[in-house]
């Protein structure tokens, strides 16, 4: 399970995981956000409207969903325990409140939180992004704040200065906690 805050880059430490380790299973989180430029349902998201976020809610078909930024993400269930049941290494890219989630349902997951190099670095990143109003920059950054604080509720922590050693580092992580995948 991998958290940190908006903008620390863990999509794209993710994908880079992918290319060094294309045996695990990456988790598509349901939002209702709309694409940004370049995503693709199904892909980076699946993309739903409030009313079919709330019904995957009552029907107890989420691991774990929060609200953050004016939008709701949430983890389907049903594909990650059928992973995890065939032992194929689980990825889960989730924010803090969902990691708290996570943590009473599957105390047995290795948390990692993805941190920034600096402040200044996450701020610029955020804003080069290019995809967000002032206000909703701000509020993620204030969201930050409190994840950062957060971050010694998880078993380690990787500074994502250089996205390609922060990817090896967590292929080292999932190889530690599953063994190597030929």
């Amino acid at each position: 399970m991998l958290s940190g805050p908006s903008g620390v880059g863990k999509g794209t430490v993710v994908a880079a995981v992918r290319r060094r380790y294309p045996h695990v299973w990456v988790s598509v989180s349901v939002t209702t956000r709309s694409p940004r430029p370049g995503e693709t349902d199904g892909v980076q998201y699946r993309f739903v409207d409030t009313a079919e976020f709330s019904r995957l809610v009552e029907r107890g078909d989420l691991l774990e969903y929060a609200q953050f930024a004016g939008n709701y993400y949430g983890t389907p269930r049903g594909p990650v325990e059928q992973r995890l049941e065939q032992g194929i290494p689980t990825l889960l890219e989730i924010e803090l409140h969902g990691a708290r989630q996570v943590r009473g349902t599957m105390p047995q997951a290795q948390f990692v939180f993805l941190a920034p190099p600096s402040w200044a670095e996450l701020e610029a990143r955020l804003a080069g992004r290019g995809t967000e109003s002032p206000e909703v920059i701000k509020s993620r950054l204030a969201q930050a704040t409190i994840e950062l604080a957060a971050q010694d509720e998880f078993d380690c922590t990787v500074i994502n200065d250089d996205v390609e050693h922060a990817a090896q580092e967590l292929v080292r992580l999932i190889e530690s906690a599953n063994g190597p995948v030929a």
